[in-house]
């Protein structure tokens, strides 16, 4: 039998990633739509790496890069909007009306309005 065979193995031992090759692999694995997994894979780099690199780029730790600021979103106030509450009737309790010339009238709060108008009316 005579036949051809290849063996790929992965990389056994430590690596050194230059911080040219770490920020390339980053911007790959963090690329909209990517996959770090995908990345992982292809590059053959353990995620922690990844995750490690990351962390060493925003604080400024790579060489070629400064630590990453904050970053704020501009926020605009804009004058609240109070909703129209119809007023509440009252529905219970004593309604003191004092008017001038000394008179003075009590009602209990579910009364008439009409017949309470009228009555005022003549009081006036």
């Amino acid at each position: 039998m005579t036949g051809r065979m290849e063996i790929v193995g992965r990389v056994s031992g430590r690596r050194r990633w230059s911080d040219a090759e770490k920020l390339e692999i980053l911007a790959e694995a963090f690329r909209p739509g990517a996959r770090v997994c995908d990345v992982i894979a292809r590059r053959e780099v353990s995620s922690s790496l990844i995750y490690t690199w990351r962390k060493q780029l925003r604080v400024g730790k790579l060489a070629g890069t400064a630590a990453s600021l904050p970053v704020f979103a501009e926020v605009r106030l804009a004058e609240p909007i109070v909703p129209a509450s119809p007023p509440v009737p009252c529905s219970s309790g004593r309604i003191d009306i004092a008017l001038p010339g000394g008179v003075r009238i009590s009602v209990d709060g579910g009364v008439d309005a009409d017949a309470l108008a009228r009555v005022l009316s003549v009081l006036r």
